[in-house]
Parts: C-alpha cells; structure tokens; sequence
C-alpha cells in the first residue's frame, strides 16, 4: 500500500506539471498572437534594436535639439549702466549747495527693511525718463549713462556758473530687474545696477543653487522667448556662464533634478526612479544603481526602453548577450521620464504561471521527486 503510493504520487505530479508547461505554454502562444495582431493593427509601438547606428543617429538629435541659438545672450564686455525711469540720482554741484533745492524722492526698491521707511535724499527720474534742476531745467536723462548725464547737466550749468564741477551717480537703482526662481537659496527679484547682471551674477545674489539644483536645464525667459541653457555644456564650448547678460525683464529659473527621473522596473535587483545626474545618466548607469539584472529571473536579452517622444512611444531593445554590449550601453543615453524594463526569463515565466494555475505544485513534485 505504502509503495503503491509513492509510486504513483510522482506520476501524478508529472502530469500536473505537464498540464501546467502545457497550459502556460498555450497562454504564451495566445499573448504573443495577440500581440502581433495588435501590432499589426497599429496599436502596439514598434521595437527598435540599439545598435551603434542607433545611437549615432540619437546623438546627432540630441545635437539638433540643444542648438538653440544663445549667441546673442552672450555680451563679453557688458556696456555701462544706463540710467532710466525710477531711478533716484545724487547731484552735487561743489561750491554751490544752494543747487541742491528740495527734490522729489522715494525709497529705493532694494532698501533693507529697517530702513524702509527712510527716504533717501536724491533726485528721482521720472516716468519721462526727466529730472528737473535748478538753471537747467528739465533734462532727459534716460537712456544716459552716469558720465554722459554729468557732462550734460554741467553744459547746461555752464551757462550761469564759471566751470561748473558736478557729481551725479546713481544712488538708488529702481528701474531695472530680473526675476530669478526655483532651486536657488533666496529666490525673487534683483535689481540690475552698476554691476554687470549676468547669469552667474544673477544666481550669486541669489546665494547659490542648492544641491537639488540640475545644472542642465537652466531656463531663460525674455519676450516669451524660452532659452534652455546647460552650464556644463557652455563650459565645454568655451562659453564662459559669466558672459551670459541678462536684461530688464528677465526671468531666470533653475529646476530640480526631480524634474529629471528614469523610472527602472522589471527583472533588477532593486527597482526604482533614479535622478539623473544634471541631465545625464546611461543606460549602463540606470541598470548598475538598480543593481543589475537579476540572475535568478531576469532575461538579459529583453532589456527596453520605452520613451514618450513627440511622433508617440518609441520602445528601444538591448540584447546584452552580444558582443559590444555594455558599450553600447554605457552610450546610450537616456532622457527624462524615461521607463528602463527588463523582461523575466521563459524559466520564471513558466514557473510564475504554473504556481498561478495550481500554487504549491511545483514545490511539492521537487519535495517528492527527493
């Protein structure tokens, strides 16, 4: 009695297992059927291999994207401030304080707040781009710079007073500003002065960029004109950030690395969103901080890459049996929002089906079968 059963029980697992292989086996047939006629009817993308080609081809795109024209931005030796509207002049006429009247002021924009309330003495320039001063009348100052109003205003003094001396200087800087936001420590807005405003001007006064700041996606803003600007980029086409001049009006914003993730799921070790590393991170690099593909159940010839482009959903796939292969996958480059998905092996598709279809089978048939 005792013998009968133990003989018996294998062959019945057998046959539990062959009806499994056989069941998982058809299902396999029917998912891949029903997937070539999805393909075929235009619903399923098309599975592009990566090859050498490939990301040739990919580079020269990545090119043609990132070759915005900056080259205007860039103003290596930046003209003097220009006065304007709203700004609040200091004007001394020695031996003549008479001339120094009673004029209109205001507090400066960028006054610090305990200060706020004390108005500096100075002659503001109006909406006109005029200030008004004794024997000279109206002047139209806008658009000057410091030198150029005071060689003005003593020609126009000239004509009452013997050799005029004038001191004129800009004493608080109201009419121009830029905007910075986003992963910098003390967003807002800037006045531009004396001080050339550039881009790294800009973000110095904004006490730096924090550590979650991607250096690759810096946005410009001016006119409705959006400007994409990669710091390492410029570095390495000689571009000094420096020379990057920033105007009235600007709005400067610095994203989050956040912003930047590839999402890593299948057959890894460790599945999970990786940030990229100021807009780079590989394919090689996405596999290895995942941990690398499992071994146990991970297929190493079904690695993709699935990416929303403009055109729809481009799928890319790696075999990473073939020769050359961690190559090209060291130079494939991923972009933001990217999805990294490694296939299970036939092996662990078989066994998570039959364990699906009757759970606990498999594991007893090896228990008997020892």
């Amino acid at each position: 009695m005792t013998s009968t059963f133990k003989t018996a029980l294998p062959r019945c697992c057998a046959a539990v297992l062959v009806l499994g292989l056989s069941g998982c086996v058809t299902g396999l047939h029917g998912s891949a059927a029903g997937r070539a006629a999805s393909g075929a009817a235009g619903a399923a993308p098309p599975t592009q291999l990566i090859t050498d080609q490939l990301i040739a081809d990919e580079q020269k795109q990545r090119e043609q994207r990132n070759r915005q024209d900056i080259g205007h931005l860039v103003v290596p030796n930046p003209p003097s401030y220009t006065i304007d509207a709203g700004d609040i002049l200091s004007i001394v006429v020695w031996d003549h304080p008479e001339l120094a009247g009673a004029p209109m002021a205001a507090a400066p924009a960028t006054a610090d707040p305990a200060q706020a309330n004390v108005a500096p003495s100075g002659f503001v320039v109006d909406h006109d781009g005029k200030v008004q001063f004794p024997f000279a009348g109206m002047l139209k100052l806008a658009g000057l710079t410091e030198e150029q109003a005071r060689n003005l205003l003593a020609n126009k003094l000239a004509r009452y007073i013997a050799t005029p001396s004038v001191t004129l200087r800009v004493q608080a800087y109201r009419s121009k500003r830029i905007y910075i936001d986003g992963e910098v420590k003390s967003p807002g807005l800037q006045a531009i002065n004396d001080i050339p405003m550039t881009l790294l001007e800009a973000l110095n006064r904004a006490g730096g960029m924090l550590p979650s700041a991607d250096q690759s996606r810096i946005v410009l803003e001016r006119e409705r004109t959006l400007y994409n600007i990669d710091l390492r980029e410029l570095v390495q086409k000689g571009i000094s950030p420096g020379n990057v001049m920033l105007v009235h009006g600007d709005v400067v914003r610095v994203h989050s690395r956040d912003e930047s993730k590839v999402f890593v799921s299948g057959e890894v070790t460790t599945p999970k969103a990786l940030t990229m590393h100021d807009g780079r991170l590989t394919l090689n690099e996405a596999l290895g901080e995942s941990g690398g593909i499992n071994p146990l159940s991970g297929d190493s010839r079904q690695i993709y890459v699935v990416r929303k482009a403009a055109d729809g959903t481009r799928v890319y796939q790696l075999d990473a049996r073939q020769a050359g292969a961690l190559a090209m996958a060291e130079a494939f480059e991923l972009q933001p929002k990217d999805v990294v998905f490694v296939a299970a092996s036939p092996l662990a598709n078989w066994h998570r089906s039959l364990s699906l279809l009757i759970p606990g089978a498999l594991t007893s048939a090896v228990g008997v079968t020892r």
